[in-house]
């Protein structure tokens, strides 16, 4: 997975808007972040996840995924490391931080989106 693989990948979700945060990419929907690309390095990407989202994909995959150290994994913000990625996982992990941020009507709009595209 290469960070242009990740942005053409967070930037395919319904709605999704590319801006920056902090001196790196980021991606909205509703005007909520809900994945970054680049912090704290080119090598890594990061999405928000629920608690359990991150706990089942930091166990399934810890190669890839990781939670960003201190308060901000403990809210379920998680690293994807690019390099070990493959397409599928990301775009789930993505989708999953998509559905998170998501407004509910755009939900209702997009219920027929699937995993592992």
């Amino acid at each position: 997975m290469t960070a242009v693989e990740f942005r053409r990948l967070a930037l395919s979700l319904p709605e999704a808007t590319e801006r920056s945060h902090m001196g790196h990419p980021d991606f909205r929907v509703g005007g909520k972040i809900f994945a970054t690309l680049g912090y704290p390095d080119e090598a890594r990407g990061m999405v928000k996840l629920l608690h359990d989202q991150q706990a089942a994909l930091t166990g399934a995959r810890p190669d890839v995924f990781s939670p960003v150290p201190g308060g901000w994994g403990r809210r379920g913000a998680t690293y994807v490391a690019l390099a070990g990625a493959d397409r599928a996982t990301v775009y789930d992990a993505l989708l999953m931080a998509w559905r998170n941020a998501a407004p509910k009507k755009l939900l209702a709009l997009h219920s027929s989106l699937r995993s592992g595209r």
